[in-house]
């Protein structure tokens, strides 16, 4: 199995790139955080471009209802994991995406200056993939060589009044690294 590698632009190499307009520059700080999300549009059915089109900001939203209440949201990850292990990447890894929201780790606001956002197509009503624990576990050999990673966090961690993903149903143990 390949290595994944991770070039001097904060790009892995073996990602599909497709440019989120939804970040900006990391104010001077480390990229020490690893953020877990999962994501589903609509609600749990995947396989779609919803995920896609919110993180370019092109949702439409006649197209499903949920929809209408965050086609406005200027959002994105710098990761997403499909249900069949692909991945995508959004953002350079140093740039600052819009993934956490108002959140804090151990006494540090603001988490989406010093964190990588990691989505999973899932939700949190079913199991994840295999596939997506095998292209998950090698993104994070990849950032942790990379950056001084300290932690691996849920979005539920950082934002425990707001975020109840991963959820239930990620298996903190099907990860190599457990910075949990």
């Amino acid at each position: 199995m390949e290595n994944y590698a991770i070039n001097n632009d904060g790009f892995v190499a073996h990602a599909q790139q497709i440019a989120s307009p939804n970040f900006d520059a990391r104010p001077n700080a480390e990229i020490s955080l690893i953020v877990i999300h999962n994501i589903s549009l609509p609600p749990s059915q995947y396989g779609g471009n919803g995920i896609i089109e919110l993180f370019t900001n092109q949702l439409d939203p006649d197209e499903h209802p949920y929809y209408a209440g965050i086609y406005t949201h200027q959002v994105s990850a710098h990761f997403l994991i499909r249900r069949d292990g692909a991945l995508i990447q959004f953002v350079s890894c140093l740039n600052r995406a819009w993934h956490a929201g108002k959140s804090n780790w151990q006494s540090r606001e603001r988490c989406n200056d010093f964190s990588v956002g990691i989505e999973l197509e899932g939700s949190d009503f079913e199991a994840f993939e295999d596939i997506q624990y095998q292209t998950l576990n090698k993104l994070v050999d990849c950032l942790n060589n990379s950056y001084p990673i300290q932690a691996i966090v849920g979005h539920s961690d950082i934002a425990p009044d707001r975020k109840t993903d991963p959820g239930p149903f990620f298996d903190w143990q099907k990860l190599t690294l457990h910075h949990h």
